[in-house]
């Protein structure tokens, strides 16, 4: 009886302590702009009525995301306990020590794209857990393409031939001067063989050289200077583009728009064969602050599932991280792109993984808008020599 007491004691003083590293948690992530997260949650709360989860949504931007991400974090709120966060900024929470790492053994890693994994570990230790993936595709219109372009000259002479014969616009991507531009940046110097962090002057000269030659030639609209990811999807759903890279959320509302039936997907063109993507995605990682962590890692275990992935590809549209799913015949048959999906992420790169990654991107955008103002004829070697420079005195300071 008195062991009871003492235990029942401890328990309580625990809990009022707020040390118990089981209960309510609170998921702060991304808004929710398909509605499909909170059917998720409802399940998870069904069968733990003690550790309920609580939605947080953030902004929809992901430089929002980050700054009251950050803002929380800095002052050592307990207010955040599992934290969505974009694949690029596990070094920079997991260097501030604003995150705890986890054990490998405890999630299916191994079933899970390899890519997908890589995002997650910083300097040889597991951040967070992978939730969903994403990689850019081109988008092209079959009704008017015969034969799918695989390299930057195929683009360029399909687009200008297009262009000439139809009133519409040849190709664009993100080109306005945010993180869309970094990674869109990124994907043509990897296609050329280059990298961002160890910048080789000629490759990010052939890039910029593939971007400019199509603003000057007219085959890349002005208009895309300005497009982000919805007004290029929506400039391709609404018939004014032959030709535009994005990534795999565009592909359900063109099947509901004006270029029903007329589209396909491939995989992003290179100078010289099928070019590499930059890898999105999102991960789960647990607050170095929260007071439950042991139901934040339950919690991530259970989100993370085979099962709880396939909802988050039916119900919400996101690519998945297990592997199997992108060859589930059921699957292919509602989301025909899985295939190359697939193929496009495993040839994909993560962007440079840095604590300091969002000042390195705020660098390239901001060059590579320069490089992009009209009359189109900035020297491209210039451009290239001085982000090289930059980001160098960026990295030097790691």
């Amino acid at each position: 009886m008195l062991i009871a007491l003492l235990v029942a004691g401890c328990a309580a003083a625990t809990e009022e302590g707020g040390e118990d590293p089981n209960g309510p948690i609170t998921f702060a992530t991304g808004r929710d702009t398909t509605g499909y997260l909170q059917p998720l949650l409802d399940r998870w709360n069904k069968a733990h009525p003690a550790q309920k989860v609580t939605l947080l949504e953030l902004p929809e931007a992901a430089d929002e995301q980050r700054a009251q991400l950050v803002s929380n974090l800095q002052a050592r709120s307990d207010r955040y306990d599992v934290l969505g966060l974009d694949v690029v900024w596990t070094a920079e929470f997991a260097d501030n020590g604003w995150i705890i790492p986890l054990e490998r053994g405890l999630f299916p890693l191994d079933r899970f794209l390899p890519p997908v994994v890589d995002t997650a570990v910083y300097r040889g230790k597991l951040w967070a857990v992978p939730y969903t993936s994403n990689a850019g595709l081109l988008y092209y219109r079959k009704d008017l393409v015969k034969k799918p372009p695989t390299t930057w000259a195929s683009l360029r002479a399909q687009a200008l031939a297009i262009t000439r014969k139809h009133d519409i616009g040849g190709y664009a991507g993100q080109l306005a001067a945010y993180e869309g531009l970094t990674v869109n940046f990124a994907e043509a110097v990897q296609s050329a063989g280059g990298t961002l962090l160890d910048l080789d002057q000629a490759k990010a000269k052939q890039a910029l050289d593939f971007f400019t030659r199509g603003l000057r030639e007219g085959w890349i609209p002005p208009q895309a200077l300005n497009y982000k990811e919805e007004e290029s999807r929506l400039a391709f759903q609404n018939g004014q583009l032959v030709f535009a890279r994005n990534w795999p959320h565009a592909y359900g509302p063109a099947t509901q728009s004006k270029v029903a039936g007329k589209f396909a997907v491939t995989r992003l063109p290179g100078p010289e064969g099928p070019g590499s993507s930059s890898l999105g995605g999102a991960n789960l990682a647990i607050s170095a602050y929260s007071k439950r962590q042991n139901t934040a890692q339950e919690f991530i275990k259970y989100f993370t599932s085979l099962e709880n992935e396939r909802r988050v590809l039916t119900e919400g549209s996101f690519p998945p991280v297990w592997a199997e799913l992108y060859d589930d015949p059921s699957l292919i048959k509602r989301f025909p792109y899985l295939p190359v999906l697939k193929e496009s992420i495993l040839a994909a790169k993560p962007r440079p993984v840095s604590a300091n990654y969002n000042q390195l991107s705020l660098v390239i955008a901001s060059a590579v808008s320069k490089a992009f103002s009209p009359p189109y004829d900035q020297p491209t070697d210039d451009v290239a020599a001085s982000m090289k420079a930059e980001l160098a005195e960026i990295i030097a300071t790691q």
